[in-house]
């Protein structure tokens, strides 16, 4: 079974999860566990983890004590070897409880020109990626290793050295179909190279990670 760990507080927009799990769970076995709301899921029959993104830092532990118990299954899923995919809050979260650094810095919003590694994660995914984010991992968590970057961004994705973690700054589930909503709530730039969105495959990450996982 894939579980979605949906890291949306209530205040945030909710088809951030909902458009990642639409894409994770597509035909499959799966369900969606809130961890603001429910606090730490079941692991006992679940295959692979995603970690969503969130409008919640991993520093506002002290405004969001939900935070702790999310620090908690990252750490557990990584002891477990669990197959996870940390997306853009995911990505922070897994680096932050493995014990690295993520500091708020630019808002950075649009399709940006990254460097991907020769990862079977980003098997058929361009290298023009749609971003929504103000935080960064500065540091990369104990044993997670980079193989991803773009110009303003040393560590945009990483992976655990050993165990099937991969976790990804950019939002493999936006599309065009979804822009419109971004901008609204967050900004969106009105050239036409980041509303063009023809040769971005970035959802092939999730078709990529499920492959890994054994669930395709």
């Amino acid at each position: 079974m894939l579980l979605v760990c949906d890291c949306m507080p209530a205040d945030g927009p909710a088809y951030f999860t909902d458009a990642l799990a639409d894409l994770a769970l597509d035909g499959r076995e799966g369900t969606v566990h809130s961890l603001p709301d429910d606090g730490l899921p079941t692991l006992s029959n679940v295959d692979a983890v995603v970690l969503t993104g969130s409008t919640a830092g991993v520093y506002e532990s002290d405004e969001r004590p939900w935070l702790d118990d999310a620090r908690l299954l990252a750490r557990d899923l990584v002891a477990r070897e669990l197959p996870t995919l940390g997306v853009c809050f995911g990505h922070q979260l897994v680096n932050d409880a493995l014990g690295g650094t993520v500091e708020a810095g630019d808002q950075r919003r649009g399709i940006a020109d990254v460097d991907l590694g020769d990862d079977p994660l980003f098997e058929g995914v361009s290298g023009r990626i749609p971003m929504v984010h103000g935080d960064y991992v500065v540091a990369p968590g104990d044993r997670m290793v980079t193989v991803a970057s773009a110009d303003y961004y040393d560590h945009l994705a990483t992976r655990h050295e050993d165990a099937p973690v991969w976790t990804v700054q950019y939002h493999p589930e936006f599309t065009a179909a979804l822009l419109d909503r971004i901008a609204d709530d967050f900004g969106w730039p009105d050239d036409d190279a980041d509303r063009d969105f023809g040769d971005v495959t970035a959802d092939r990450t999730v078709e990529n990670f499920v492959a890994a996982a054994g669930l395709d």
